[in-house]
């Protein structure tokens, strides 16, 4: 085995320190006219057979929510686990002063729910 990795050895070191020295081209940076962004999140946890629950997801001040890139859509996401079904309520969120979050109830041993919303943000 020996003889067939050794009349390649050099070629596979030089490509890697060929691929290694390679510069870094540059960092993503945002357009200096763009605002600021943040993300805030509420989140809760529940044991087996525990009812619907819900939590408000704070809104900064003097921020706006942020639409996901090429929709005008919230960004937003929702995260859980176990048991249960989670998503923004409609009737207690208007997007401009309440956001809710809520579950069903919990029908494995235990279930979280988290969501999380971003927001742009005036420059100070």
């Amino acid at each position: 085995m020996s003889w067939l990795i050794r009349p390649i050895l050099p070629l596979l070191l030089g490509c890697a320190l060929a691929w290694a020295s390679v510069p870094d081209e540059g960092q993503a940076q945002a357009p200096p006219d763009s605002s600021a962004t943040t993300e805030q999140s509420c989140s809760f946890g529940m044991a087996k057979g525990d009812p619907t629950h819900q939590c408000q997801v704070p809104i900064p001040a003097g921020c706006v929510i942020a639409r996901f890139p090429g929709t005008d859509k919230p960004w937003t996401t929702i995260s859980k686990a176990g048991r249960t079904f989670c998503t923004f309520d409609q009737k207690g969120t208007d997007w401009k002063t309440r956001i809710t979050g809520q579950c069903t109830r919990c029908d494995s041993g235990h279930c979280t729910g988290q969501f999380m919303v971003r927001f742009e943000c005036a420059k100070p």
